[in-house]
């Protein structure tokens, strides 16, 4: 996928310069923190000041983060150039806008049809992925932690209704990641765009279509504004994971109860973001259908199903184009096939069950 050109070694080392080393004095220390989200951004942007927020708390004021928006240090898809050469110490973002740098930075962020948040936790904590991401963000001179997940995204905005995949043929969507290569296999026009660009090029025509987060998220951009339909479910997000690494050379210079400060703070962040998306998600549904009008629609059995069958050749394909990252696809697959024969047990039966017509409260 075609990404906007990251920082030159040039720039890198003249925006390292300007930006000295992080101060130490009288056993104090800042961090700087660059992100991918508009400032104070709902969900995203306040989850990532919540996260600086907490690790001053934590430290007692012996560790502080500043926190870059979007923008303010650097442009949203050149933070991780900043972080890996050391002109920032730590970034906020969603992995898979690094798969220019290395496909296998897809597996955790979101994989299309690929495992839920509390799928991806179990993989990371306890199924082997925080050490195969460690191995890969190494290379990059970073250590990265979950910082956040959205949950399951809706499937997007829409100009006109989507009766079957015919329908995608020429579309101008905006979406990322793999979730975009899925869709140009299918004949559409696939775009990423960061999320201050989106509803301009959707209220001018630019794009058709456009994924972003959630109905909490999505409310605060005002896409009922331009498009009326919005689909269900989000194959291309399942859970979309979150993420902050450290400079790796400024982790490894961390003391030991500041290295367990900014873990226990990730992991913090990473619980509470996913219930405040789950809490807020419920009350936005609710305004943009009932205020603004918005149309819900569930993509059909059949255009999920060719979306799938696209989805397994190009999550194929990536586990494939490298020995590093078919290492990272084999973890993941392996424990998706487990997550789901415990799911049909667990969660999925439970939903199904909570769904039949008998009487409960009010």
């Amino acid at each position: 996928m075609k990404r906007r050109q990251f920082l030159t070694a040039a720039a890198v080392a003249g925006l390292a310069a300007s930006f000295p080393a992080p101060a130490l004095a009288q056993g104090q220390r800042q961090l700087k923190m660059v992100t991918t989200w508009p400032k104070n951004f709902p969900g995203l942007g306040t989850g990532a000041q919540r996260l600086a927020d907490r690790i001053g708390r934590m430290s007692g004021g012996k560790l502080t983060v500043k926190l870059f928006a979007a923008g303010e240090l650097v442009p949203e898809f050149e933070s991780f150039d900043a972080v890996s050469s050391g002109a920032a110490d730590l970034y906020h973002a969603a992995e898979y806008y690094w798969q220019g740098k290395s496909k296998a930075f897809n597996f955790f962020a979101a994989v299309p049809f690929g495992m839920t948040a509390a799928e991806i936790n179990a993989w990371i904590y306890h199924g082997g992925g925080q050490k195969v991401w460690d191995r890969l963000s190494a290379k990059f001179n970073l250590k990265p932690f979950l910082c956040g997940n959205t949950g399951v995204q809706m499937g997007g905005w829409f100009n006109k209704e989507i009766h079957g995949v015919e329908d995608y043929k020429g579309l101008k969507i905006r979406m990322p990641g793999l979730g975009g290569e899925v869709l140009r296999r299918i004949g559409a026009a696939a775009v990423a765009l960061p999320g201050s660009e989106i509803f301009p090029s959707l209220q001018s025509g630019a794009i058709d279509a456009t994924e972003w987060v959630g109905p909490w998220n999505d409310l605060a951009f005002g896409f009922y504004k331009v498009a009326k339909f919005y689909y269900y479910p989000g194959f291309h997000e399942p859970g979309t994971a979150l993420s902050c690494a450290v400079n790796l050379k400024v982790w490894e210079n961390l003391s030991a109860e500041h290295k367990a400060i900014i873990e226990a703070a990730a992991a913090a962040e990473n619980d509470f973001m996913l219930a405040e998306f789950n809490a807020r998600n419920n009350d936005a549904l609710a305004v943009l259908r009932n205020k603004h009008g918005v149309k819900l629609r569930r993509f059909s059995d059949s255009t999920l199903l060719a979306i799938g069958a696209a989805a397994g050749v190009v999550v194929s394909e990536v586990g494939a184009s490298d020995a590093f990252t078919g290492g990272v696809y084999n973890s993941f697959i392996e424990f998706r096939k487990k997550s789901i024969a415990w799911s049909k047990l667990s969660d999925q039966a439970f939903w199904k069950a909570r769904l039949l017509p008998f009487k409960y409260g009010g």
